[in-house]
């Protein structure tokens, strides 16, 4: 009968010390990496809390004394620059943009993946093309257009020349390839073309991919700045991103108002970030840009 080779285990080896030892070595620059995270919003924190004096001081001060709370309706409450509205304006707008273009884009990625047409690689190689154009390139005839339409400060020339997202529709096609064939054609079984299967199978069916794509438009939306900038010319149709602007000028410095209105503008994007971030990791990951 043929007998087990023993294997000879080192002087002081303890089973599973290397797996502790691997957990403890993630978790320090997991710390580490979550506190240089952190430091930003920490500085914007204190100095929002902070007085202009305290902000320049030569000597650091992790925390205001006694914090200057009445910054915040001293914020609100500027008639130079009105910060409520700034906030409205940008979540209509980056709400907007958001949905028209995951409407655009979705469908836009679905038909180039799905639909047979014979020319449908060229338009697809004429989307990518446009990723390769410089933003600046095309700013100047797009504020033209917008001027000539009448849409200066409006909410149409905020948010229409916003809509297609080439890039959005590259990541939309990369996913509709993967998507199960079989879904869609037992859809085609029941009756429905390609619109019904799209709204009614792969639409419902892909809810972690278009939550990602809603957030990274949400996000970009939210921090565009030079487009708002050029279109909104009235205080009523400054974004939040223009409103912070006018805090930081060549005539006057206003650090702890600007800190504190960069501290209220970033507040929605922090929850929407940790509300949806598992959807942003999940999506990402099934668009096939996996590494």
């Amino acid at each position: 009968m043929a007998t087990a080779t023993r294997v000879k285990r080192p002087a002081g080896y303890r089973p599973g010390a290397g797996t502790k030892s691997a957990r403890a070595a993630n978790l320090v620059v997991l710390s580490v990496l979550a506190v240089l995270f952190l430091i930003p919003f920490y500085l914007i924190l204190r100095n929002a809390l902070a007085t202009d004096a305290e902000i320049t001081a030569p000597g650091w001060m992790w925390f205001p004394s006694s914090p200057s709370w009445e910054n915040i309706p001293n914020l609100f409450n500027d008639p130079a620059v009105p910060m409520a509205r700034s906030l409205l304006n940008s979540a209509v707008v980056a709400v907007a943009t958001t949905v028209g273009t995951l409407l655009l884009c979705t469908t836009a990625g679905y038909g180039l993946a799905r639909i047979p047409y014979r020319h449908a690689n060229k338009v697809f190689y004429l989307v990518l093309a446009t990723l390769m154009i410089p933003g600046a390139v095309t700013f100047v005839p797009s504020f033209v257009m917008v001027s000539s339409l009448g849409w200066i400060s409006d909410f149409r020339g905020l948010i229409i020349p916003t809509l297609f997202n080439g890039f959005v529709a590259f990541l939309c096609r990369q996913y509709f390839l993967g998507f199960p064939r079989e879904l869609e054609e037992a859809a085609r079984v029941d009756g429905l073309g390609y619109w019904g299967a799209f709204w009614r199978i792969v639409v419902p069916n892909s809810g972690n991919f278009l939550a990602a794509i809603a957030v990274i438009t949400f996000v970009g939306a939210w921090n565009a700045f030079l487009w708002p900038l050029v279109i909104g010319r009235s205080p009523d149709s400054w974004t939040v991103q223009v409103a912070l602007s006018t805090f930081l000028t060549a005539q006057t410095v206003s650090l702890s108002q600007l800190f504190l209105a960069a501290c209220v503008a970033i507040l929605p994007l922090v929850f929407v970030f940790l509300f949806l971030q598992r959807f942003l990791v999940q999506g990402v990951a099934q668009t096939g840009l996996k590494g």
